[in-house]
């Protein structure tokens, strides 16, 4: 059982590897605006993605809990590959408002199931604590992964900003291929959600969402602080792009490479595709190097003070670049960077609250409380961004995290304490 457990963890590493995001990355906002379009069409596209996130997510759940773990994961990077070509050839807002839709659902399918796949593979072994450094080592692959492709993004980009979408679609292409070679976890098809029915997968969501311990929690990560870092994933580029110019300096970006020494990279202003790249590869090593040890770091720091912590800093680096400018790089980076380590350490806590029947279901509904959140803090941050500047509105967002954070706070933990204890990594 551990072999073929050990067999299933190889194969998944393989496919966090062809996720291939950071292709695109580094340049997405890029190039729609250079298609002529505004920071307020970016953000209805935004809104538009989890409008369809909101309305899809309980259905694509529920749809993964009847036909199976790997089969959603397979229709969705499918859908995802086929939207990647797309986007590259649009050109008018009507189209990307489509293409943005169809993006959702696909990303919809993979939303959960990914992790309920992980959880309950590791469940037919009874090593479910394995998760946070299971998940965390193939994020830790996915973001060093990342990297080459920040790079090339960043240099496809200098060419034409539509092929860094057409190499994703590429490489997520063979990740779909990967899913093919996956098995369906034993403890799934004991669990009896294959012919799980409606009305009781709406009991299990409300029973999960209903529970004391996540109701804080839900509202602490999935609401607040997921809403904040998402404006840093939309508006990063025009910020760190404006910084740029409003500095006026040249930069030199050591990005270093274990075994390799540093590669360094000395950009100007205005040359700022090539830059992005750079500062995207160097993010992902950082974030790639937290992902990897998230289950040492869980073991030392506990899952309680991580989650005090990470907010706070986020929200004040995020005010402090209005007053410092310099800062924004810093604020940039670490907003960015500590999403997806906090991601795995989510994952971890809610999976160990929820029962595998009608799991993918609950975890969907966890993502569509979260999309529904972000949309009105989409749409005011496109507003004020045309209106003032990305950088003040990341600031204000940063401080409605602080202010948020220390709310919730004092209502109550949004950790339970006990949580922090975990084996050994």
């Amino acid at each position: 059982m551990v072999m073929v457990r050990d067999v299933a963890v190889v194969k998944y590493y393989f496919y966090k590897a062809t996720e291939a995001v950071e292709f695109y990355r580094p340049i997405m906002y890029l190039y729609f605006l250079s298609l002529g379009l505004s920071f307020t069409h970016i953000v209805i596209f935004e809104a538009l993605y989890n409008v369809a996130t909101v309305v899809g997510e309980i259905p694509t759940g529920y749809v993964g809990d009847r036909i199976g773990r790997r089969n959603s994961l397979l229709v969705g990077s499918a859908t995802i590959t086929a939207t990647l070509v797309a986007i590259a050839l649009a050109s008018s807002a009507i189209a990307f408002a489509v293409l943005f839709i169809v993006w959702s659902t696909g990303y919809n399918f993979r939303s959960g199931t990914e992790d309920a796949w992980v959880y309950e593979t590791l469940a037919d072994s009874d090593d479910t604590d394995a998760f946070t450094r299971v998940r965390g080592r193939g994020q830790s692959i996915a973001l060093a992964a990342g990297v080459g492709a920040s790079l090339v993004g960043g240099y496809l980009g200098g060419i034409d900003l539509a092929y860094p979408f057409l190499a994703a679609a590429m490489f997520t292409g063979v990740g779909t291929l990967v899913i093919l070679t996956l098995d369906e976890p034993e403890t799934y098809e004991e669990s009896g959600s294959s012919e799980l029915g409606l009305r009781e997968a709406w009991d299990v969501v409300r029973e999960a969402l209903g529970q004391r311990r996540l109701r804080s929690f839900i509202i602490y990560y999935y609401v607040l602080f997921s809403a904040v870092t998402y404006l840093v994933f939309i508006f990063l580029q025009p910020a760190f792009e404006s910084t740029m110019v409003d500095l006026g300096v040249d930069v030199v970006l050591s990005v270093p490479i274990p075994g390799f020494g540093a590669y360094e990279l000395a950009v100007a202003p205005d040359n700022v595709e090539t830059l992005l790249g750079g500062f995207y590869a160097a993010m992902n090593l950082a974030s790639a190097a937290v992902s990897y040890r998230i289950g040492f770091l869980r073991e030392r720091i506990g899952l309680s003070r991580w989650f005090v912590g990470a907010p706070l800093l986020v929200g004040v680096l995020l005010v402090a670049m209005a007053f410092v400018p310099a800062l924004a790089f810093v604020a940039l980076f670490v907003g960015w960077g500590i999403v997806e380590p906090t991601r795995v350490l989510a994952g971890q806590y809610v999976n160990d609250r929820v029962e595998t029947l009608g799991r993918a279901t609950v975890l969907s509904a966890m993502a569509m409380v979260s999309a529904l959140t972000v949309i009105p803090f989409q749409l005011g941050s496109g507003v004020l961004s045309d209106s003032v500047s990305p950088v003040y509105t990341l600031s204000l967002a940063g401080g409605v995290l602080v202010v948020g954070s220390l709310a919730i706070l004092l209502w109550e933990s949004p950790v339970e304490p006990s949580s922090s204890v975990s084996a050994a990594d």
